[in-house]
């Protein structure tokens, strides 16, 4: 990374820690504009390239403009809600570059983690982030928990992303209200999850073409009783971050916006959305 890289993007670069073992340092970058689908998915692309090339942590919170469903890498969403059905109702759509299950994302604050992978493994990864999420969820005054290891995890035609819990997520008193799915990629990794803040995901249950499961999932401001707004989900959860790290620079914006636009025409391209 060149000097000119390091002094825009704050304290962002590989730094040792006091033994000289690698220990990445982080940059969280709340994005508060709402973005279409495409776009979110593309500057999530980008960031995890970022991560690559700087060997640095980057945490991305943001929202969607339009409401988006999204799927995930592997789902079989052609054979499970049906390209006429949702092109009909005019639904916005994207397919992640993470698996997992389909998404709708409406009234919710969406997280992007991209790492270089020597930051650990993904299941090691997975539980971090979520701890991470558990203390910014508990400083709004809710007492979130990490859910107890289940049996399996469910694969990806098993519907909704938040139809069940399972071992390691973020749950309410037992019902979810973080889903979040992962890939590792070039020398990377990236982790995408949804806190429902106002929306619950009865429109991604009423789309299933195949009879569905009691949906579990709760709402941030269900759970606590009043309206939580983006930015105060946001707040908290920076701060979480920022304390799990020992402080968080600032975040390149600038330059992974840029490198998004390459990745903009192909998130946008129907036959990617509805490749399976």
């Amino acid at each position: 990374m060149t000097r000119a890289m390091q002094d825009e993007a704050g304290r962002c670069g590989t730094m040792p820690d006091d033994a000289g073992r690698f220990r990445p340092s982080s940059c969280v970058w709340v994005d508060p504009a709402g973005r279409s689908g495409f776009q979110n998915m593309a500057i999530d692309h980008a960031l995890l390239e970022a991560a690559v090339e700087e060997q640095a942590v980057f945490l991305r919170l943001y929202r969607w403009n339009p409401a988006c469903l999204s799927f995930g890498y592997h789902e079989p969403a052609a054979r499970r809600y049906g390209r006429q059905r949702v092109e009909a109702l005019e639904l916005p759509c994207v397919r992640r570059p993470t698996g997992g299950r389909a998404v709708w994302h409406a009234r919710e604050l969406t997280y992007a983690y991209a790492a270089p992978e020597r930051v650990g493994g993904l299941r090691e990864v997975y539980r971090a982030v979520h701890g991470m999420l558990v203390e910014g969820l508990r400083a709004l005054g809710v007492n979130a928990l990490l859910a107890a290891p289940g049996p399996r995890v469910p694969g990806p035609s098993a519907g909704a992303c938040f139809a069940t819990p399972v071992g390691g997520e973020v749950v309410i008193g037992g019902a979810k209200v973080v889903g979040s799915a992962q890939v590792r990629r070039g020398g990377g990794l990236l982790q995408h999850g949804s806190l429902l803040l106002q929306d619950d995901q009865r429109l991604v249950h009423e789309l299933t073409n195949t009879p569905q499961a009691t949906a579990t999932e709760t709402t941030l401001s269900e759970a606590l009783g009043r309206v939580v707004t983006f930015q105060e989900a946001a707040d908290a959860i920076r701060k979480a971050a920022e304390r799990s790290a020992g402080g968080w620079g600032r975040p390149p914006e600038e330059r992974v916006l840029a490198r998004a636009e390459g990745h903009l025409a192909h998130y946008r391209d129907p036959e990617w959305t509805w490749r399976r």
